[in-house]
């Protein structure tokens, strides 16, 4: 009984749950006590295997470990003796874990880098103008920067640095976690392997402080709004003269009066006189670049059909070429008219035909047709 499956010993699915593992156990348990049968000899060996299968499987990651390699998970070589204890045991399942990945660790570096300073993010606000011809933006950040009093390194005297007791100066940790070898930084070093005798009184010995700086950030031609630019190296600082973080700037867009912005085109609404409309004409739009542009109006240009002007339009980013212009037609109609006006509009209206607007002429047809 004791090469049973533990599912099997205690009588239950492999699929159930907790609370019936236990109190399958306890039934089993109680009916194979030795004590009620005198000593026999194979009540015994039913009982030890009843409380080796719950042992297993009551615990979450030894049963997972069983579900996974069966009794092979807690026997190294298939050596007998108790599975939960000694050198036959889980510890020996775990030294599996530890060979792979201390093998791994052991190929590395023995020590750790020095902390790596954190990334910063910034938001910048931007002009269309600048968007599009690309600037040099002037920020100021506060953040972690080299102490100037012990130039980074931490403490006050030249080398003062001793190795970490915690972690022998490898900068890394080992703990055991159920049947799994964990590697993680030493907490008392912080990865440097290293731990300081005389700490500097202006950084505790971190060899950083808090400072505010001014940058210099050139933005290219044609970001938009969401855009990110990386900055390598000016984000915070390391610890003791690690490695700085970087500095990501995230790109937003100021409103502006005339232009609507859709990629790299630029769209823009014209208002027009509805005599400019009927008859054609010309507007002038204030360019992106600061020339301006002038769009012809067809006569019989009707409101809201758009005018295109190729090349007019937004800087392509990390590219060549501009976009496009968009002039979406407003025709306006007057609201005030004076009577010299109002006497020609009325001349106009009597030698109407109808087809001086075939849209309303198709419409009113269409709806004749259906009555």
């Amino acid at each position: 009984m004791v090469d049973q499956d533990y599912y099997s010993v205690l009588g239950v699915q492999r699929t159930a749950d907790p609370e019936t593992i236990k109190a399958a156990y306890r039934k089993l348990a109680k009916e194979h006590h030795p004590d009620r049968h005198n000593g026999c000899s194979e009540r015994e060996a039913q009982f030890k295997a009843i409380s080796e299968a719950y042992e297993c499987l009551k615990d979450p990651q030894k049963r997972a470990a069983y579900d996974r390699f069966g009794k092979a998970a807690f026997h190294n070589g298939g050596g007998g003796g108790d599975p939960f204890g000694g050198a036959g045991g889980f510890e020996s399942f775990s030294d599996i874990f530890s060979s792979i990945f201390g093998e791994f660790a052991d190929r590395q570096h023995g020590r750790q880098n020095p902390a790596r300073g954190a990334d910063l993010r910034y938001d910048l606000e931007l002009s269309l103008e600048d968007a599009f011809a690309g600037t040099e933006a002037n920020i100021s950040i506060e953040a972690l920067a080299q102490c100037e009093n012990c130039e980074g390194r931490g403490c006050n005297a030249e080398d003062c640095a001793k190795t970490c007791g915690t972690c022998g100066g490898a900068g890394r940790v080992r703990a055991q976690q159920g049947f799994f070898m964990v590697e993680r930084g030493c907490p008392t070093c912080r990865g440097s392997g290293e731990v300081i005798a005389d700490p500097c009184h202006a950084c505790e010995g971190e060899g950083r402080s808090l400072k505010r700086r001014k940058l210099s950030v050139k933005i290219p031609a044609g970001v938009d709004e969401g855009t990110r630019i990386r900055v390598a190296g000016e984000g915070e600082a390391g610890v003791r003269n690690g490695p700085g973080g970087d500095l990501y700037i995230f790109v937003h867009m100021k409103r502006h009066p005339i232009y609507a912005r859709e990629g790299t085109t630029l769209v823009a609404e014209c208002p027009v006189t509805f005599t400019t409309a009927a008859l054609g004409g010309t507007i002038s739009l204030p360019g992106i670049d600061g020339n301006s542009i002038d769009l012809k109006i067809p006569a019989g240009i009707q409101s809201g059909e758009q005018l295109r002007q190729r090349g007019s339009g937004m800087s392509v980013l990390n590219g060549r070429g501009r976009g496009d212009l968009v002039a979406r037609v407003l025709v306006e109609t007057p609201t005030k008219l004076n009577s010299k006006q109002k006497k020609i509009l009325e001349e106009f209206r009597e030698t109407e035909t109808g087809d001086e607007c075939p849209a309303s002429k198709g419409f009113f047809s269409r709806i004749r047709d259906k009555l």
